[in-house]
Order: structure tokens, then C-alpha cells, then sequence
């Protein structure tokens, strides 16, 4: 029998804890035990797991003071080890480096797989404790997992060229699993909001995600500022957000007087209902791994315009994976991927900084999709071919292999 620890940072309702429901969800299905360990369980949740939920804390990190985050770091691998012996796990599932650095200091037996899923060059790049102890694990503590996957070529690469990783005998590119069936029946549920019923007669452009530096959302509005059409077109963000970022976020609509076509919807527990109604899906990030929500939208038959932030992108839209950096927009299989809007430094920008030349690119990917009819055709034609490497049953068993 597997006894399997699945262990995440958050419940949220972003990329890796959809992963990690996916994990859960399969490997149940199967007769597996499973433990999901939560590194902050917080009352505003919506990814859970019932009775095969742990927790490390009740409070947010950011609640934390200097002494007692420290105090979290030095206990966090030995809550894990202790754990890890009482279920007796075969196999454990760490999700991201916040929890790849403490499962790395538990110093335990089982199976051990840790999971990298954004190109760390650029997620590391501040000089923050955390990083530093990140980019020092690399070169020591990661040694002990067994498998640590990267979610996309371009991730891998990325560790061994960029990062100094050293043990590139346990790297392996495997992709994000994806249950496209449950992702098909939850798509569709109706919207029973009439505020966002409303919102959805017009043509969407859809952001999904949480607002952070890295997903850097400011992109897309000012992106959108500049759509000509913008009264037959909302701009709908669905997901939470770092506060600096809603307030610069904010700050831009009333800048751009986008009041009236920009919307900000929160968390949803079934964003796929949302996805399926949308245009358009939109991504401005700084950086990423290959997003899950990207292979959501073509699952759905919905094109993606996504700037170029990663070689993982290609992997997801174009059935080429070869893609080439480009100072245009690129038309592939899934959308259109338009240049890096990433200009070497993180962060909120100066509330004065000026539309740059890739999000005018960025704007006119997003004209183009609205305007041509035939995008959603061509989506749904590529689907089956662009999702097949994601299969649920493929990837979920050959984690533990």
C-alpha cells in the first residue's frame, strides 16, 4: 500500500494547489492513502482535504514576526519528519521550494519528490533570506530527493545553466497533470451571478491567477487601456492579489478611467465556468513554469495570448515546441505569444512609467483574437493534440515510479 504526503504551501486557488487536488483526487481514486500538508491553513481557503488535511500554522507568513518566522523555518523540517514517520509515508510530493527546502531537511527514507514549477533565474533574483537558502539548497540539501521534476524543458535548463543546480542526475521534465473530463463538466455550470452574468454578454478578456509581482497584471491593463473597442470588451481578474500590486492595479484603472470595463471578481471555487465564457485568456507574467491555467483554456477550446516569459510557454501553445525569442508576436496552435515583458528588475513600476512597445504588441495580439472569428475553431482543432501530454492517468504514475 502507498502512503502518500502531498505537501503544499497554501489552500489558495492557484496553480500548484490545483496540482495538488489533482494529485489527491488520482491517487485516492486509486485506493492510496493520502496526507495533504498544508504549510498555512487559512480560513479564506478553497483548495482543501477534509480529513486528510495537516497543518503547520493557522497564520500567514506575512503575519509572522522576524523570531517567530524564523523559529517556523527551523521547526518546519522537523514537524515534517515527525509526520512523515507517524503515517508511515512511502512516498512524498513537495510542491514548489518553499516546501522542496524543508522536505530536503527532513532527512527522511521514503520516496522523497520534490517539483520546481517557475524558472528560478528570475523567482530568485532578490537578494531575500529565502532565496538565498534556496539557491544554497540547490548545491547541497537537494540532494536527497529522489526525483525532483521540472514542469517544463525550459525549467530544467534554466536550473542547470542560470542556477548552479548541482545534481542533474535527479531532474526529470515531467508535465502538469490535468484532468480534462472534471475540467469539461465544471466548465459547464452556469453563472448565477447577474452582476457577472452582465459582465459576460460582452466579448472577455480573462485573467486567472493570483495578482502578484510575478504575474505583474499591470501589463494587461495598460494593455487593454489601449483597445479602441473597449466598450463591447470587459477586462475580468479572477483570483486574489498581494496588496501592492491590487493597489498599483487599482491605481491604473482610475488612471485609465477603465471603471467601467474592468472588473475584479476574487476567488472563485469553479473558475472553469468563467474560463469557458471568456475570449480570450490572458498572461502577462514576468516569469513562470508552464502555467496550469494555459492548458485549462485550450482544454476548453478558449485561445491564449501569453507574453514570452518562458521557453515553457511554447511547450504549452505550439505543437513545435521550437520556438524562437522574437521582438514580434508569434502565432502558434494555442494563441499567440507576444515578447518578454520582463525588463530585468521585479516589482511594482513607478506609477508614471510609459506603455512600452511589448505591451503594444501585447494589446494588438489581444484585437486580433477578438477580431478573428476563426481563432476558436482553430483552438478546438489543435486541442486534442496540445493536451495529450498532460493526461491525469500518464503523468500522476509516473511521479512515483
Amino acid at each position: 500500500m502507498k502512503n502518500i504526503l502531498l505537501i503544499l504551501p497554501y489552500g489558495g486557488v492557484g496553480g500548484m494547489e490545483r496540482l495538488a487536488l489533482n494529485f489527491y483526487n488520482f491517487y485516492k481514486s486509486k485506493g492510496y492513502h493520502v496526507t495533504a500538508l498544508k504549510f498555512f491553513s487559512l480560513e479564506s481557503d478553497i483548495i482543501n482535504f477534509n480529513e486528510d488535511e495537516l497543518a503547520l500554522s493557522k497564520k500567514d507568513l506575512f503575519e509572522f514576526t522576524t523570531v517567530e518566522r524564523l523559529k517556523f523555518y527551523f521547526l518546519a523540517p522537523i514537524k515534517i519528519r515527525r509526520i512523515i514517520k507517524k503515517y508511515n509515508i512511502t512516498h512524498s510530493i513537495s510542491f514548489g521550494d518553499l516546501t522542496n527546502v524543508f522536505s530536503a531537511l527532513s532527512f527522511t527514507n521514503e520516496k522523497k519528490i520534490g517539483s520546481i514549477h517557475a524558472l528560478k533565474s528570475v523567482e530568485l533574483s532578490s537578494n531575500s533570506i529565502f532565496s538565498k537558502i534556496t539557491k544554497f539548497s540547490y548545491k547541497t540539501t537537494y540532494k536527497s530527493f529522489d526525483k525532483l521534476v521540472c514542469i517544463s524543458h525550459a525549467i530544467k535548463k534554466d536550473l542547470i545553466e542560470n542556477c548552479g543546480y548541482k545534481f542533474q542526475n535527479n531532474l526529470e521534465v515531467i508535465y502538469n497533470p490535468h484532468d480534462m473530463e472534471h475540467i469539461k463538466l465544471k466548465a459547464l455550470e452556469p453563472i448565477e451571478n447577474d452582476i457577472e452574468v452582465e459582465i459576460f454578454k460582452k466579448d472577455v478578456i480573462l485573467f486567472l491567477g493570483r495578482m502578484s509581482i510575478q504575474k505583474s497584471p499591470w501589463h494587461l491593463i495598460k494593455a487593454f487601456s489601449l483597445l479602441k473597442e473597449r466598450n463591447n470588451t470587459n477586462l475580468v481578474f479572477i483570483g486574489d492579489g498581494d496588496f501592492d500590486v491590487t493597489e498599483y492595479v487599482n491605481l491604473l484603472v482610475k488612471k485609465y478611467h477603465l471603471e467601467n470595463n474592468v472588473f475584479f471578481l476574487g476567488r472563485k471555487t469553479n473558475p472553469y465556468k468563467y474560463l469557458a465564457k471568456a475570449k480570450v485568456l490572458a498572461l502577462s507574467s514576468h516569469y513562470e513554469g508552464t502555467p496550469n491555467v494555459i492548458v485549462e483554456a485550450i482544454a476548453l477550446n478558449i485561445p491564449v495570448v501569453s507574453s514570452n516569459c518562458t521557453h515553457g510557454i511554447a511547450e504549452l501553445m505550439s505543437i513545435n515546441i521550437d520556438i524562437k525569442e522574437s521582438k514580434e508576436n508569434i502565432t502558434v496552435d494555442g494563441g499567440i505569444i507576444t515578447p518578454n515583458l520582463y525588463k530585468g528588475s521585479m516589482g511594482v513600476p513607478n506609477a508614471k512609467s510609459d506603455i512600452t512597445e511589448e505591451e503594444l504588441l501585447f494589446s494588438k495580439a489581444l484585437i486580433e483574437v477578438l477580431q478573428n472569428k476563426e481563432w476558436e475553431s482553430l483552438v478546438t482543432q489543435n486541442s486534442t493534440l496540445l493536451t495529450e501530454k498532460f493526461n491525469i492517468n500518464f503523468v500522476c504514475d509516473i511521479y512515483l515510479q
